[in-house]
Protein backbone atom coordinates (compact mmCIF):
# COMPACT_ATOMS: atom_id res chain seq x y z
CA UNK A 1 0.00 0.00 0.00
CA UNK A 2 2.71 2.56 0.91
CA UNK A 3 4.27 1.58 -2.44
CA UNK A 4 1.33 2.45 -4.65
CA UNK A 5 1.01 5.97 -2.76
CA UNK A 6 4.95 6.87 -3.20
CA UNK A 7 4.70 5.90 -6.83
CA UNK A 8 1.46 7.91 -7.53
CA UNK A 9 3.10 10.98 -5.16
CA UNK A 10 6.03 10.71 -7.28
CA UNK A 11 4.16 10.72 -11.11
CA UNK A 12 1.92 13.45 -9.84
CA UNK A 13 4.67 15.49 -8.83
CA UNK A 14 6.92 14.38 -11.96
CA UNK A 15 3.99 14.78 -14.43
CA UNK A 16 3.43 18.61 -13.02
CA UNK A 17 7.08 19.77 -13.42
CA UNK A 18 6.11 21.30 -16.88
CA UNK A 19 3.30 23.02 -19.15
CA UNK A 20 3.04 20.61 -22.27
CA UNK A 21 1.05 21.47 -25.27
CA UNK A 22 0.28 20.76 -28.81
CA UNK A 23 1.78 21.26 -31.74
CA UNK A 24 0.36 23.90 -33.56
CA UNK A 25 -0.94 22.42 -37.08
CA UNK A 26 1.61 22.71 -39.95
CA UNK A 27 0.50 23.42 -43.30
CA UNK A 28 2.90 22.89 -46.66
CA UNK A 29 3.82 25.78 -48.43
CA UNK A 30 4.27 25.22 -52.20
CA UNK A 31 5.44 28.27 -53.90
CA UNK A 32 5.59 28.25 -57.57
CA UNK A 33 7.40 31.08 -59.96
CA UNK A 34 5.56 33.92 -61.47
CA UNK A 35 4.38 32.21 -65.38
CA UNK A 36 6.07 33.51 -67.64
CA UNK A 37 5.22 32.09 -71.35
CA UNK A 38 6.75 31.18 -74.17
CA UNK A 39 5.57 30.07 -77.61
CA UNK A 40 5.35 26.43 -78.86
CA UNK A 41 5.18 25.76 -82.32
CA UNK A 42 4.38 22.20 -83.42
CA UNK A 43 2.76 20.94 -86.93
CA UNK A 44 -0.77 21.55 -86.78
CA UNK A 45 -0.83 24.09 -84.03
CA UNK A 46 0.78 26.48 -81.44
CA UNK A 47 0.31 27.79 -78.16
CA UNK A 48 2.16 29.70 -75.14
CA UNK A 49 3.29 27.32 -72.27
CA UNK A 50 4.93 28.50 -69.05
CA UNK A 51 8.48 28.13 -68.93
CA UNK A 52 8.89 26.59 -66.02
CA UNK A 53 7.39 23.35 -67.65
CA UNK A 54 9.42 21.05 -70.78
CA UNK A 55 7.36 20.82 -73.53
CA UNK A 56 8.56 17.50 -75.28
CA UNK A 57 7.46 15.40 -78.19
CA UNK A 58 6.21 11.57 -77.29
CA UNK A 59 6.09 9.60 -80.66
CA UNK A 60 5.73 12.22 -83.34
CA UNK A 61 4.40 15.41 -83.87
CA UNK A 62 0.98 15.07 -83.00
CA UNK A 63 1.30 13.76 -79.71
CA UNK A 64 3.61 15.95 -76.80
CA UNK A 65 3.58 16.32 -73.27
CA UNK A 66 4.22 19.51 -71.12
CA UNK A 67 6.41 18.48 -67.99
CA UNK A 68 6.30 19.90 -65.20
CA UNK A 69 9.45 18.37 -63.25
CA UNK A 70 9.54 20.39 -59.83
CA UNK A 71 5.94 19.81 -59.38
CA UNK A 72 5.64 15.95 -60.62
CA UNK A 73 3.46 16.59 -63.52
CA UNK A 74 2.58 16.17 -66.94
CA UNK A 75 0.23 17.68 -69.31
CA UNK A 76 -0.58 15.78 -71.81
CA UNK A 77 -1.31 16.74 -75.60
CA UNK A 78 -3.10 14.65 -78.41
CA UNK A 79 -3.75 16.08 -81.72
CA UNK A 80 -6.25 14.30 -84.28
CA UNK A 81 -7.34 15.79 -87.67
CA UNK A 82 -10.93 15.85 -88.19
CA UNK A 83 -11.75 13.76 -91.08
CA UNK A 84 -15.82 13.02 -90.97
CA UNK A 85 -15.18 11.76 -87.62
CA UNK A 86 -16.16 14.62 -84.86
CA UNK A 87 -18.87 13.83 -83.02
CA UNK A 88 -16.74 10.34 -82.20
CA UNK A 89 -13.58 12.68 -81.30
CA UNK A 90 -16.30 14.77 -79.26
CA UNK A 91 -18.11 11.64 -77.80
CA UNK A 92 -14.41 10.53 -76.22
CA UNK A 93 -13.23 13.64 -75.46
CA UNK A 94 -16.82 13.35 -72.82
CA UNK A 95 -16.46 10.17 -71.91
CA UNK A 96 -12.89 10.54 -70.69
CA UNK A 97 -13.34 13.11 -67.39
CA UNK A 98 -15.88 10.73 -66.58
CA UNK A 99 -13.83 7.84 -66.24
CA UNK A 100 -13.19 9.54 -63.02
CA UNK A 101 -16.73 9.92 -61.60
CA UNK A 102 -16.25 7.26 -58.93
CA UNK A 103 -13.57 8.78 -57.01
CA UNK A 104 -14.87 12.62 -58.32
CA UNK A 105 -16.30 15.01 -55.86
CA UNK A 106 -17.75 16.89 -58.95
CA UNK A 107 -16.76 17.40 -62.57
CA UNK A 108 -17.35 21.05 -63.31
CA UNK A 109 -17.26 22.26 -67.36
CA UNK A 110 -15.97 25.12 -68.35
CA UNK A 111 -17.31 26.05 -72.22
CA UNK A 112 -14.49 27.48 -74.09
CA UNK A 113 -15.04 29.82 -77.35
CA UNK A 114 -12.46 32.18 -79.24
CA UNK A 115 -14.35 32.92 -82.70
CA UNK A 116 -11.27 34.94 -83.36
CA UNK A 117 -8.71 32.07 -83.59
CA UNK A 118 -11.63 29.49 -84.32
CA UNK A 119 -10.80 27.99 -81.07
CA UNK A 120 -13.68 26.02 -79.25
CA UNK A 121 -13.63 23.41 -76.56
CA UNK A 122 -14.49 22.55 -72.39
CA UNK A 123 -11.80 22.61 -69.57
CA UNK A 124 -13.40 19.71 -67.06
CA UNK A 125 -11.88 20.30 -63.79
CA UNK A 126 -12.03 16.70 -61.82
CA UNK A 127 -12.20 17.51 -57.92
CA UNK A 128 -11.17 15.43 -55.63
CA UNK A 129 -8.80 12.12 -55.28
CA UNK A 130 -9.17 11.30 -58.97
CA UNK A 131 -5.96 10.36 -61.05
CA UNK A 132 -6.14 13.56 -63.44
CA UNK A 133 -7.45 16.65 -62.03
CA UNK A 134 -7.76 18.70 -65.38
CA UNK A 135 -8.88 17.14 -68.88
CA UNK A 136 -9.81 19.44 -71.74
CA UNK A 137 -10.62 19.41 -75.10
CA UNK A 138 -9.86 22.28 -77.99
CA UNK A 139 -11.44 21.76 -82.20
CA UNK A 140 -11.92 24.17 -84.97
CA UNK A 141 -14.95 21.77 -85.59
CA UNK A 142 -13.50 21.49 -89.30
CA UNK A 143 -9.90 19.88 -89.62
CA UNK A 144 -8.12 20.05 -85.70
CA UNK A 145 -9.12 18.75 -82.86
CA UNK A 146 -6.84 18.41 -79.61
CA UNK A 147 -7.34 16.51 -76.34
CA UNK A 148 -5.43 17.57 -72.82
CA UNK A 149 -5.16 15.76 -69.48
CA UNK A 150 -3.22 16.48 -66.41
CA UNK A 151 -1.87 13.80 -64.57
CA UNK A 152 0.64 13.65 -61.13
CA UNK A 153 3.11 11.16 -60.92
CA UNK A 154 1.75 10.83 -56.66
CA UNK A 155 -0.89 9.17 -54.84
CA UNK A 156 -4.10 11.72 -55.55
CA UNK A 157 -4.64 13.62 -52.33
CA UNK A 158 -6.69 16.70 -53.31
CA UNK A 159 -6.06 18.69 -50.99
CA UNK A 160 -2.37 18.36 -50.82
CA UNK A 161 -2.34 18.78 -54.30
CA UNK A 162 -4.47 21.72 -54.76
CA UNK A 163 -1.82 24.99 -54.65
CA UNK A 164 -0.57 22.81 -57.63
CA UNK A 165 -3.82 22.16 -59.37
CA UNK A 166 -4.33 26.08 -59.16
CA UNK A 167 -1.04 26.90 -60.75
CA UNK A 168 -1.54 24.08 -63.45
CA UNK A 169 -5.19 25.73 -64.26
CA UNK A 170 -3.71 29.41 -64.89
CA UNK A 171 -1.15 27.83 -66.90
CA UNK A 172 -3.84 25.51 -68.52
CA UNK A 173 -6.52 28.43 -69.34
CA UNK A 174 -3.64 30.64 -71.04
CA UNK A 175 -2.62 27.38 -73.44
CA UNK A 176 -5.85 27.58 -74.34
CA UNK A 177 -6.61 31.13 -75.19
CA UNK A 178 -2.95 31.27 -76.78
CA UNK A 179 -3.89 28.42 -79.12
CA UNK A 180 -3.96 28.87 -82.77
CA UNK A 181 -4.16 26.12 -85.72
CA UNK A 182 -2.03 25.94 -88.73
Amino acid sequence: MINRIVFTSLLLFLSCTSDSQPKPWGYLRLDYPEARYQLQQLPSFSFEYNDFAEVKTITNQSNSKVVYPEMKATLYLNYNSVNKNLDSLLNDAYKLPYKHISKAESIPEKVFVNPINRVYGTLFSVVGNAASQYQFFLTDSTKHFLVGSVYFYAKPNYDSILPAVKYLEKDIIHMMESLQWK
